[in-house]
């Protein structure tokens, strides 16, 4: 074989060597940071535009607020109703509502996923929140640090009751009518 077929050769190997090594160094990146951030839109008041999901990145913006409510409210005496919203009780968007318009909620730091919480404790998918008639049933998709219900794991489908703490990672939310 000749010299110069024979640099050629060492050149190409060297060039699927670092080929492989960006390939390794870029999934390990993604494995350690998640999906990339995106910025919700504003209004221009500051209020989030309706998207199809909504991210869980970052902190929301301090307002005048008004007084704190309890943790957990006590429902009405006249019945509660089912379920209508999914109010974040703490984490970085703590007070954040989202109506539970679909039939589905799917949580986790996938960008196609309904609620996403990037966050280092939750996992691509996480869990899934999905309506039973009137009742909501919460499915831990076999994540790595787990889905807590009131404090309790998760290792079966569970129906969620009104005001009851759902903790995934660094972030709890309930189900409120």
């Amino acid at each position: 074989m000749s010299e110069l077929a024979l640099l050629i050769l060492r050149i190409g190997f060297l060039l699927l060597l670092w080929f492989f090594i960006f390939a390794i160094v870029y999934a390990l990146r993604s494995d350690l940071f998640g999906a990339p951030v995106r910025r919700l839109r504003t209004d221009g008041n500051g209020n989030p535009v309706p998207q199809p999901s909504l991210q869980v990145t970052a902190p929301a913006a301090p307002a005048a607020q008004a007084p704190a409510a309890p943790a957990h409210p006590v429902p009405s005496a006249g019945g509660s109703g089912p379920a209508r919203n999914l109010v974040i009780t703490s984490g970085v968007a703590s007070g954040t509502s989202i109506p539970l318009d679909d039939d589905i909620l799917t949580i986790g730091r996938s960008g196609d996923s309904t609620l996403v919480i990037v966050d280092e404790y939750t996992s691509t998918y996480h869990a899934r929140l999905a309506r039973s008639g009137e009742e909501w049933i919460l499915t831990d998709l076999d994540s790595t640090n787990g889905t807590r219900l009131d404090g309790t794991r998760v290792t079966r489908p569970v129906q969620v009751p009104l005001f009851t703490p759902v903790t995934i990672g660094t972030t709890t939310f309930e189900l409120r009518p």
